[in-house]
């Protein structure tokens, strides 16, 4: 894939508004929601739009789904051919749960992308779930319809793709809705740029590439960009990045995207963890599963893809994205363990071990952002494996200043992206200490391993500054099977979250 592929490709389906059904459609998607035992039903109920249908039709399609064992159970998809009273081939009912559970987003965002992600070869979809809630199944729809075959040749590539046309039902058209539309699908692109940038092979996505495809990017969506070669840092002082990058034949990068809309009141800095491949450097990891180090710049792909996301939403605050990219291997010219570097703005800190490579990276990156003396500064990382020891997988960890890490953690939570709000116990600074220089990168012991890297990081955060830093070492990344509107690979977690801060920040002024 070229250069120019990450901004031109499509990311997902076409997704508009309509009214009713057409000849045109091909499947009909509708909700199923679960019978309510203890109100004595016994049948699941049909989430339809009004007079999509008449009641023998309705009938009809009742029968045909209770023949194939349809319950309405969360997260089940079943397909019958439509009855005759329908203009369309198939109707796929995916269960929603409980009635509750029916006008949860998160559950109507999964329900989209379950019933989207088993539709490969059909044609024109229509669906009743917007009716419900129409950005949570527009985000579902594309996100479950998201495909990243772009390395596979015509031996693996299979014929059957996702829906490439999505219809969402709604009574009527109205400007609300388009608006609401619109703004589901700037934010489920920005999260599938995310993906992309992490599916893309460290082969064709190291520093120097990571940085022309972020210009590239960020250029047409009208931000100011900013790259740093790897002797601009050298003369500007940028010892983490340089530091994790001398051991890689592909020199490191920092790059800054800007979006600064006139008269916005808050200015937020956004820094995200940018190792294209992850070794462990001199430290090296274990072989087994470093395959998944692809994924360790998921932080910087998702501080790029929010950025990219304030401005086309036009969003009334202005945003820095610094983002610094690196290849951390072992060689002759690598860091040691032992090696004491120079952060950017003069903190020495004494490398204990080079697989805690993140941290130093990024604390040369916050430095720098605030020299902008931003209100707020976000950072996001595939930072620690104690991450996913501690809130598993699919579970963000949010630390920093306590009033902007719970915001941020409820937003997340909102937004479907689940982020969980964790302490940084005092008692743990000490274990920081070095014996050398100002600061060791790593503690002493295993214990609260995602804490301490926070407080790490904490060293170089300004005072006045509300901070959280978003710990995704699980999250940015789907080792598993798919789920929901989840495939294997990137997730894009959390460009969500961090639209959603984005957005309370300019709405509260």
């Amino acid at each position: 894939m070229s250069s120019n592929d990450i901004c031109d490709r499509d990311r997902g389906p076409r997704i508009e508004l309509g009214t009713a059904l057409t000849k045109n459609d091909d499947v009909l998607v509708i909700g199923l929601i679960a019978a309510d035992t203890d109100a004595d039903e016994t049948e699941p109920t049909l989430l339809v739009t009004d007079d999509l249908f008449d009641d023998e039709t309705a009938d009809a399609l009742t029968a045909a789904l209770r023949a194939v064992g349809a319950t309405g159970k969360a997260g089940q998809v079943v397909s019958v051919p439509a009855p005759a009273g329908l203009p369309v081939r198939l109707v796929t009912a995916v269960g929603l749960g409980s009635a509750a559970d029916a006008e949860d987003a998160e559950n109507l965002r999964q329900a989209a992308g379950n019933a989207v992600r088993t539709l490969d070869g059909a044609g024109p979809v229509t669906s009743t779930l917007g009716a419900a809630d129409l950005s949570a199944a527009a985000e579902g729809f594309y996100l479950g319809a998201y495909l990243f075959d772009d390395f596979r040749s015509g031996k693996s590539r299979s014929d059957r793709r996702p829906p490439s046309e999505v219809t969402l039902l709604v009574p009527q058209k109205t400007k609300q809705a388009k608006s609401e539309l619109e703004h589901a699908l700037v934010v489920a692109d920005a999260v599938a740029l995310a993906r992309d940038f992490v599916n893309t092979p460290p082969s064709h996505l190291y520093p120097g590439e990571f940085a022309d495809r972020a210009k590239r990017v960020g250029s047409a969506a009208g931000l100011d960009v900013q790259i740093l070669d790897e002797q601009a840092l050298a003369d500007g002082g940028y010892g983490g990045i340089l530091g994790v990058g001398q051991g890689s034949s592909r020199p490191p990068r920092l790059v800054r995207l800007t979006y600064a809309p006139s008269g916005a009141a808050k200015k937020v800095a956004l820094v995200g963890k940018g190792v294209t491949f992850d070794t462990g450097g001199i430290s090296i990891k274990p072989a087994a599963g470093m395959e998944q180090m692809t994924s360790d710049m998921g932080g910087a792909a998702a501080v790029i893809a929010t950025v990219v996301a304030a401005a086309k939403l036009g969003l009334n605050v202005a945003v820095t994205a610094t983002v610094p990219m690196a290849e951390n291997m072992p060689s002759g010219t690598a860091q040691r363990p032992g090696d004491v570097l120079t952060q950017y703005g003069g903190t020495t800190v004494e490398v204990l071990n080079t697989d805690a490579e993140g941290r130093l990276i990024l604390a040369d990156a916050i430095v720098r952002a605030c020299e902008d003396e931003p209100d707020y500064l976000i950072d996001t990382a595939t930072l620690t494996g104690a991450q996913m020891v501690a809130l598993g997988t699919r579970t963000p960890g949010v630390l920093g200043t306590d009033e902007f890490r719970d915001r941020v953690a409820r937003l997340s939570q909102e937004v479907g992206e689940h982020g969980w709000p964790m302490p940084m116990p005092a008692e743990l600074r000490a274990d920081l200490n070095s014996r050398v220089a100002d600061l060791a990168n790593v503690t002493n012991h295993r214990w609260g391993g995602m804490l301490s890297a926070a407080m790490f990081l904490k060293e170089f955060v300004a005072d006045d500054i509300d901070w959280a830093h978003v710990d995704v070492a699980g999250p940015a990344f789907n080792a598993g099977g798919a789920y929901g509107y989840t495939g294997k690979g990137g997730t894009g977690v959390p460009v969500r979250t961090l639209v959603a801060v984005l957005e309370d920040i300019a709405s509260a002024g």
